[in-house]
């Protein structure tokens, strides 16, 4: 299975934010979706990590060649 993209792990916490506001889910409703929530915010804080971190590889390189 691929990955999602960014976009699609935006669109998922949002449905889980809307989903939790509402307040119709039961209790275990609710904790299955923080649940799901904390490991989509998790992932996306990774991925944005790991992108930071090739910008700056990215920069230094371009810096050592002048750029």
């Amino acid at each position: 299975m691929e990955p999602k993209q960014m976009e699609e792990m935006f669109a998922d916490l949002e449905g889980i934010i809307s989903r939790l506001e509402n307040g119709e889910c039961s209790l275990e409703e609710s904790f299955a979706l923080y649940e799901q929530g904390v490991r989509l915010v998790r992932d996306c804080g990774a991925r944005l990590d790991k992108v930071e971190k090739q910008m700056i590889l990215l920069q230094e390189e371009g810096q050592e060649n002048g750029f």
